[in-house]
């Protein structure tokens, strides 16, 4: 990735130093930091499925995939209005500093909020490069651009569902699943193992139960991340405390919350989603809810389901060790993080 990206800096750094400075920011937030499961993922999948050596290519193909987990974040914190990521600021606050530092004409915070989205497309589209420019071979290439392709649009269509699930006020359960599996299963493990497995020349069996593995797996990740989201440190996390909430995210842990907590709980949830103004007491009086109502083990009893479809899919698969041993390890890892 380093590598990548100095290069692309590089071509388009010459047109001029301005933008030269405004993909330094954008290289400096893809390098920062972040778990690299999705490449991961798509790497032990090829590894399972027999990839044959052809390690550097292949490499480069599955790395694209944090180019599109970076257009992914700085989009979302854009319109999370979320103003730390990994303990730094998001770009789009960034560049909001700098045109009021600067003294530039017309409102800061717009001119932050069209950066955030003119640099996250650049992100999108770096990853179409370094993915159609990997030197895999061409009928491996052309396979594997049905889940790539399928990834992006997913990836996007999700969040558009998330956005407008919180629009609309739905709090049932099954809006929050359906998010969960198009914004964050389908891209972050699902289509990275399709991906990897149709790099290798997977048979269609194999794939189809790598896919189920990945579409369990990754729900469960989202899961925990809405548990994080509420209930993380945020040492740990790099993100404030209580940010979902404020954000006013309809998740399947809040969906619970609403369904098994009473009426006062319900109306103490129902307060604390979307205000900015949120305080540490009111996050804690949100978390009591949350736990006392049994939302909490509801939402670990999902995962610890879905974990357990997901292994038994993931040991149909029949791969080439050490893949199956790895992804199993990455999918504990997944659910059972504390960032």
């Amino acid at each position: 990735m380093t590598e990548y990206l100095a290069a692309k800096q590089s071509t388009m750094a010459s047109l001029t130093q301005e933008l030269a400075d405004a993909l330094d920011a954008l290289v400096e937030f893809i390098l920062r930091g972040g778990k690299r499961i999705r490449p991961t993922f798509a790497w032990w999948a090829w590894r399972g499925a027999g990839g044959e050596p052809d390690a550097s290519a292949v490499l480069r193909a599955v790395s694209g995939l944090e180019l599109i987990q970076g257009c992914a974040l700085v989009h979302d914190d854009l319109m999370d209005a979320s103003a730390v990521r990994r303990g730094s600021p998001t770009v789009h606050v960034t560049f909001e500093r700098l045109h009021r530092e600067r003294g530039w004409l017309g409102p800061s915070d717009r001119f932050g909020m069209a950066a955030a989205i003119l640099l996250g497309d650049i992100a999108l589209a770096w990853a179409d490069d370094m993915f159609y420019g990997s030197g895999v071979a061409p009928d491996r290439l052309a396979s594997a651009s049905e889940p790539w392709q399928a990834m992006r649009s997913e990836m996007l269509a999700g969040q558009y569902l998330d956005i407008l699930t919180q629009v609309e006020g739905d709090e049932s359960a099954e809006a929050a699943l359906r998010v969960a599996r198009m914004k964050t299963a389908a891209y972050t493990v699902e289509r990275p193992l399709h991906m990897g497995a149709t790099l290798a020349g997977a048979d269609p069996e194999v794939i189809e139960r790598l896919r189920t593995f990945g579409a369990d797996i990754g729900v469960a990740f989202q899961l925990r991340d809405d548990l994080l989201g509420v209930f993380g440190d945020t040492d740990v996390t790099g993100k404030p405390a209580g940010d979902d909430l404020r954000e006013g995210k309809r998740t399947l842990l809040v969906a619970l919350g609403l369904r098994q907590a009473d009426a006062a709980g319900a109306a103490v949830l129902r307060d604390c989603l979307g205000r900015q103004d949120l305080t540490s007491d009111d996050v804690e009086r949100a978390r009591t809810v949350l736990r006392e109502s049994g939302a909490v083990d509801s939402v670990e009893d999902k995962i610890e389901a879905l974990t357990g479809t997901a292994m038994r899919a993931l040991e149909s698969a029949d791969l080439a060790e050490p893949a199956g041993d790895r992804l199993a390890e990455l999918a504990i890892a997944a659910t059972r993080r504390n960032h």
